[in-house]
């Protein structure tokens, strides 16, 4: 599949998810390219001059109507929540877990007296940036999220388990555990323990090495969310662009490295 191909078939895929969106009166462009072009940006995986140059020059006939840089990422930003919709549902089991992106070098902390960006550690290392966490099904599809800035403990997130009461038992490591008490649908699993959690690992991998999140620019907060957004819609779709079949063993194989741009 060329590239052309591959952004008419996001284009539909994303259009059937947004049928029922109205269009402002003065827009330059449809919520469904709006969403497209935020998909492709996350995919891309760089920065939004880079992903502008590369899309005015090479797709621009795609969109016609493309408008400048900061007036299209003000959009996206804007509309961040249209990529909800492509959130999937929850299973029985779910797994949570947090993943650090790092925004800045930390020899750079402190210079922008403005910046949010807060220290903290991951992957036994200090980064300064933020923290994402997503809430997967069986399936390893992502049915929520949430971020806060890298200081942040795991058990910040507690809320964003308990919108699952009654529907999911959500899998975490020790680090969500906290003194006060847990979620009731939460159930901690030592080391060694339901190996199956480890699939979280997975999705964080393919997000590290084709959409590059592990590192990002933004020095806005709305940026930094509208990007996060569009990369889980990203994934969501990807990921099931083939359906989602399963082996004789049960096993169901994931893979977005094909839709690497």
């Amino acid at each position: 599949m060329t590239t052309e191909d591959f952004i008419i078939d996001l284009f539909c895929r994303v259009d059937d998810q947004m049928k029922n969106v109205p269009n402002h009166s003065q827009a330059a462009l449809w919520p469904s390219e709006v969403v497209t072009i935020g998909l492709l940006f996350a995919l891309k995986g760089v920065g939004s001059r880079a992903f502008y140059r590369w899309l005015s020059r090479d797709y621009a006939h795609w969109f016609p109507a493309l408008p400048e840089r900061t007036r299209l990422f003000r959009r996206l930003k804007t509309h961040w929540q249209w990529a909800q919709r492509f959130l999937a549902q929850p299973s029985l089991l779910g797994v949570i877990d947090t993943y650090g992106i790092e925004l800045i070098h930390p020899v750079r902390r402190g210079r922008n007296p403005k910046s949010w960006v807060e220290p903290g550690i991951s992957n036994h290392r200090w980064i300064i940036g933020g923290k994402l966490c997503l809430v997967l099904n069986h399936l390893g599809q992502i049915i929520g999220w949430a971020w806060a800035t890298a200081n942040a403990h795991d058990t910040w997130f507690h809320p964003l388990i308990e919108v699952f009461q009654g529907r999911c038992v959500m899998l975490a490591d020790t680090g969500f555990h906290a003194a006060e008490g847990d979620p009731p649908n939460l159930k901690i699993c030592p080391r060694g323990h339901w190996n199956v959690r480890m699939l979280v690992e997975t999705i964080y991998s393919m997000l590290t090495v084709v959409s590059h999140t592990k590192k990002m620019r933004h020095q806005m907060t709305d940026y930094f969310q509208s990007h996060l957004a569009m990369a889980v819609a990203a994934f969501n779709l990807l990921i099931a662009w083939n359906g989602l079949p399963a082996q004789d063993n049960g096993f169901v194989p994931l893979s977005i490295a094909e839709c690497n741009l």
